[in-house]
Order: C-alpha cells, then structure tokens, then sequence
C-alpha cells in the first residue's frame, strides 16, 4: 500500500469516528497528534481532514444530490466517511485523477464496508466524476462570492 493510499485510510479512520461521535474531525484530529502515544500522521492525512472538515457542507450537498435515492442517515457510516474523502478529491484536489480518486476510494470500502459498497461508491462517484469540471466551477464561483460577501461585512464593519 503506497503512502497516499494510507493517508487516505488514516483520514477515513478520523472521518469516520468524528461522524459517528459527532465530532469535529480537525478537532479529532488535532486530539490524536498531540496524545503521547500518537502515531505519525502524515502530512497528506492531515489535508484530506482538514479538506473534507473544511468543505463538509457542500460535499454533503453535492452526495445527497447525486446518490439517487440515498440519504447520508441511510448510508453506512464507512461508506459516507469514503465518499466525502473521493468527493473531496475529485473537486478540490487538482493533483489527484478522476479515476485515482475513484479506485482509491472503491479499494478502501471493499477492504472496509459491506459486499454491495464498491458498487455503490463507484456509481456515485462515477456519475459526479462526469460532471466534475462543472462542479468545479460551481463551487469556485461561490466560493468567490463568499470571499467578496465577507470582504464587503469586514470593510463595513471597519467604517
């Protein structure tokens, strides 16, 4: 298993207990890297946390829409833990390819979930795959005019 691929498990295994103990994961964490007995966490672990954490939101958004039919309750909280990690690479991060983050994320619930969970992670990211760079876009666009919104609070605030 290369390094990116532990990084991606290490990053589920802290996805998935801040969700099921309704927990910050940076908070999770951040608790695990200064416990005595912490094991290294590499730098690429801590990106995908704080990427997933630090976009929660719209990654939910984006999986409720294009999980036909799924809620995220209704998920297994191994599969929704993975597919907030591919989603996160597949929309935010520019050095990982569609088809990467797809297998990486398939191999990780085929070794962690249930018999029909590759599948599943597969359709889902397989469709949003399809639509990526519209997605990129979308999220690039709002994300500016939050930035611009927030600018315009702080300038007035200063006033």
């Amino acid at each position: 298993m290369g390094s990116r691929s532990k990084a991606r498990k290490r990053a589920v295994d802290v996805l998935y207990e801040a969700d099921l103990r309704g927990l910050d994961a940076v908070t999770l964490l951040s608790e695990r890297l200064a416990a005595p007995e912490a094991a290294p966490v590499g730098d690429y672990t801590v990106t995908l946390v704080e990427g997933v954490a630090g976009n929660r939101q719209r990654i939910d958004d984006v999986l409720v829409e294009h999980s036909e039919g799924w809620t995220l309750a209704r998920m297994p909280a191994v599969d929704r833990a993975v597919l907030r990690l591919g989603l996160y690479e597949l929309l935010w991060s520019e050095d990982v390819p569609p088809a990467v983050a797809i297998d990486e994320a398939v191999e990780l619930v085929k070794a962690l979930s249930t018999d029909d969970s590759p599948r599943f992670v597969n359709g889902v990211l397989g469709r949003i795959a399809g639509i990526s760079d519209r997605l990129r876009t979308s999220i690039r666009n709002l994300e500016a005019a939050e930035a611009a919104a927030k600018e315009r609070a702080d300038s007035e605030a200063q006033s």
